[in-house]
């Protein structure tokens, strides 16, 4: 096994649900959009970014706290923050060039990830100092 493909698996193993949401996302992102009740609601794909963004956000800020006791800062933010806004841009990318015209690549979209984004890192860094605060008193008493 190559060094990257062990550091893949490393990271899968660590990551067992950020590793699923990331590839439900991509799934539901490059399948065709099939019609649902649901799809005459206002602005419902945007929703859905939103939600499955802020929600693998929150997946990987907790997962981190899980796997580590004391959270890196860089390794967090990059991990949880820049990392899914660049994978939703990337995935608008693909839907727009590799699709074959099933998918379209919106900045919308883009613009709902990152939107998800940012409350679950919201979310992750509430989590975050709720935990080192528990620690803390754990550790005192």
């Amino acid at each position: 096994m190559t060094a990257n493909m062990k550091n893949l698996w490393i990271m899968v193993k660590r990551y067992p649900l950020t590793t699923v949401c990331v590839i439900v996302i991509w799934v539901l992102c490059l399948m065709p959009i099939p019609e649902t009740p649901l799809s005459h609601v206002r602005l419902i794909d945007k929703w859905t970014h939103l939600v499955m963004y802020g929600g693998l956000c929150a997946v990987i800020w907790a997962e981190q706290l899980r796997c580590y006791h004391k959270l890196a800062w860089p390794r967090a933010i990059v991990g949880a923050i820049v990392v899914p806004v660049l994978m939703g841009g990337l995935i608008e990318i693909v839907q727009a060039y590799c699709t074959g015209g099933r998918r379209s690549g919106e900045w919308m979209d883009w613009a709902a990830d990152s939107i998800g984004v940012a409350i679950g890192a919201v979310i992750g860094i509430l989590l975050a100092a709720c935990l080192a605060r528990y620690r803390r008193g754990n550790a005192a008493g």
